[in-house]
């Protein structure tokens, strides 16, 4: 695939999300486990992937403010910075307040899918990346596409613990630990090429002014971007009974899959959700982005409430896999839909609000999940996150069907 239509900022890019998510598949994995190997109980656990939320939210708030004032290149810098600081936390102390600390100064991804500050200014950069309005959804697709496959090796890295515990002598609490560092080298990589992007990624044209609050944006597009807000919160709230770390916790807990095992599967289920990304923008051409996003995502919630019902391990990772080439073709084209139907200037606003907005709602599902799988069946989680997203999908098309992008008018 020639991407000659991609500015050499796309590019970079595009090259730091795959560094940075490939750190976040291999932590996903393992985080939840680490923590209960090192003492922490199933509440305490969702506490610590709550803060992680909850650094997402406070980033995308301040971006939202700052980022078109200050600099877009600063702050992914400054996320940059944390992110490799946060890494340095979680490799030196077991402590749970410091734990605490480093998941809300870090950029520490533990929902398989990314969600935090980085997303909401990449995703306002990437429109002026290309010079074709009809190339928008197709960076947004290459975007995700590069990042989930970068996951999906990262998540297959997940299983070097065992081997090290199995072959060097390595007990398994170190031997998880090693991967801290990783993380922390994938931080400085995209460090340094945020260091290397050129000045064409700020806003445009200064003399718009920046939107950096709901009252600052047009009313066409702060009704769109309430609505939306309040219908991404619906969406992240039900994901957050089911992110990547809490599904790995699961499988390990009722099958007994060790971290080999989940690398397998939490990769395979990667490089499904990348394929899927590059079918969404072709289904999108077709039949549109809202409808895209609702007719791929409501299959996949059902398959989801049928994963713990499974009576067997190898039917709970089809039902998974099926789930999650399906799940993700949404992301895209939301992304897409978003940046096409506000202003360049309140591109970096849209996307701060509503993915504040899924990250306030996804910080509390976890806690709460803790306290479901420890008082409650192991299925409930899934289902009740299944029947929340319904819900979401009904909402997102009975609500925006008939407000369309430039392209599709």
């Amino acid at each position: 695939m020639s991407l000659e239509w991609i500015s050499r900022d796309g590019k970079l890019i595009l090259s730091a999300r795959i560094v940075r998510t490939f750190s976040y598949g291999f932590l996903s994995v393992i985080l939840a486990i680490y923590l209960q190997l090192v003492g922490f109980n199933e509440i305490l656990i969702g506490f610590v992937l709550t803060a992680t939320l909850v650094n997402s939210v406070i980033f995308n708030v301040v971006s939202s403010v700052y980022a078109d004032k200050i600099g877009r290149r600063k702050f992914l810098i400054l996320y940059a910075v944390l992110m490799i600081i946060s890494a340095i936390i979680f490799f030196l102390t077991t402590n749970y307040v410091a734990l605490i600390i480093a998941a809300l100064i870090g950029t520490i991804n533990v929902t398989g899918s990314e969600v935090g500050a980085f997303l909401s200014l990449e995703q306002a950069i990437l429109p002026q990346t290309v010079s074709d309005v009809k190339k928008r959804t197709s960076i947004f697709a290459i975007y995700n596409t590069a990042g989930t496959f970068a996951m999906a090796g990262g998540v297959l890295l997940s299983g070097l613990p065992q081997v090290f515990s199995q072959h060097f002598g390595f007990d398994h609490i170190g031997s998880i630990k090693i991967l801290f560092i990783a993380y922390a080298a994938c931080a400085i990589g995209a460090l340094i090429i945020y260091f290397v992007l050129s000045p064409k990624i700020e806003l445009h044209s200064k003399n718009q002014g920046t939107s950096s609050s709901l009252r600052d944006l047009s009313p066409k597009s702060r009704g769109i971007i309430t609505k939306m807000s309040s219908l991404f919160a619906v969406d992240s709230f039900a994901g957050g009974f089911v992110i990547q770390s809490i599904v790995s916790f699961w499988f390990y807990t009722k099958f007994g899959a060790d971290l080999t095992t989940l690398s397998y599967i939490f990769t395979i289920a990667g490089v499904l959700t990348a394929l899927s990304y590059l079918f969404a923008t072709k289904i999108a051409s077709k039949i549109g982005l809202v409808s895209t996003m609702v007719y791929t995502h409501i299959p996949s919630n059902i398959l989801l409430i049928l994963v713990p019902f499974a009576p067997s391990f190898p039917l709970a990772i089809g039902l998974y896999l099926a789930r999650m080439s399906l799940s993700q073709m949404d992301v895209p084209t939301r992304q897409s839909y978003l940046m096409a139907v506000v202003n360049e200037n309140e591109r970096v606003a849209a996307a701060g609000i509503t993915n504040t907005s899924r990250n306030i709602a996804q910080a509390i599902s976890p806690s709460i999940t803790g306290v479901i799988l420890s008082s409650l069946a192991m299925s409930a989680p899934f289902v009740i996150g299944g029947m929340l997203k319904i819900a979401y999908d009904i909402g997102i098309f009975l609500s925006f069907r008939k407000i369309k992008p430039p392209e599709e008018t």
